[in-house]
């Protein structure tokens, strides 16, 4: 049993209008889909991908009125985002244009990169990718050759690695490949590898225990999913989690996706995701994203739910 790599990441904003446009005119990525939080209906669930929503590509946010996170380890404590090796140029002007906090190009862990913040402070890195496939956005601002391909690698913080490397390589398959020294100085970030590899299919697992516990709000990541290809897989993953003991939620249906919860030994919430039916399960592709999307089992409530939902656009 094989995971084949990241699924999507879900973060937190406490500003969902600000959020929208962020990632849909700075990022230039596609809003795939515009729903609500099926465990809080309160609150916006946006989805936002390339061209096709593409299982991998997928960045997502729960708007919360909530303060900002305080940082930490016990945390996901970088998005990595995958583009092409001659586009780092493009998006460090187009982001200082945008008065963000940027770094400077620099290699890391053998591959050319560019951290950066987002309005609220999460933390991403772009990594140039290796030529590929890719589906950009037509209506994208953002030039088809320099748009974000997908998520990847993933960066955690955890204060001690023995626990965290035996749910990685013993119960989810994963194979630990390198070491590198953290770029701020604070411990060493071991590498693991799903399926066939690559930044597509990396988590990094940075070993900070000098860091107080992180809280998490506005700018944090809530938890990062991994891949799997259909419903027979999930279910074979649940009961491999309790074949080991794991706890977890067991299988859910989030309608786009199946789902199975569960937190590493670190405090980190991972999740198993399918990467069937998709995003244009409910409506058309060619319009995904653009109108609130509730699953079946919240639609008898959509007045009320609409009712309790600030305009984003």
């Amino acid at each position: 049993m094989q995971l084949t790599g990241i699924h999507h990441l879900t973060a937190i904003t406490a500003d969902a209008p600000g959020n929208n446009r962020f990632y849909t005119d700075t990022l230039g990525l596609r809003r795939v889909k515009k729903t609500v939080n099926q465990d809080d209906t309160s609150a916006y669930h946006l989805f936002f991908a390339d061209g096709a929503g593409s299982p991998g590509s997928d960045l997502t946010f729960f708007d919360w009125p909530v303060t900002p996170e305080r940082r930490g380890t016990n945390s996901i404590s970088r998005t990595g985002l995958r583009v092409a090796e001659d586009s780092l140029d493009y998006w460090a002007n187009r982001l200082r244009d945008a008065d963000l906090s940027v770094g400077d190009i620099a290699a890391l862990d053998g591959r050319a990169s560019l951290d950066f913040e987002d309005p609220e402070g999460q933390r991403f890195r772009l990594t140039a990718d290796e030529p590929g496939e890719a589906h950009p956005w037509e209506r994208s601002p953002v030039p088809s050759e320099h748009q974000i391909r997908g998520l990847g690698p993933i960066t955690i913080s955890v204060p001690d690695l023995a626990g965290t490397d035996l749910i990685l390589t013993r119960v989810m398959n994963m194979e630990k490949i390198r070491d590198y020294a953290s770029p701020d100085g604070e411990g060493q970030v071991h590498v693991y590898s799903m399926g066939k590899g690559g930044p597509s299919a990396e988590l990094h697992v940075a070993v900070q225990p000098g860091l107080p516990v992180a809280r998490q709000g506005a700018g944090a990541v809530h938890h990062v999913a991994f891949r799997v290809p259909d419903v027979p897989t999930i279910q074979k993953w649940v009961q491999r989690l309790n074949d080991f003991r794991v706890p977890s939620s067991g299988e859910v249906e989030r309608y786009y996706f199946r789902s199975l919860y569960f937190r590493e030994p670190g405090g980190n919430l991972f999740e198993i995701a399918t990467d069937t039916p998709g995003f244009a399960v409910d409506e058309p592709f060619e319009t995904m994203g653009e109108a609130l999307s509730l699953p079946p089992f919240l639609e008898a409530r959509r007045a009320q739910i609409e009712a309790g939902l600030k305009p984003l656009d």
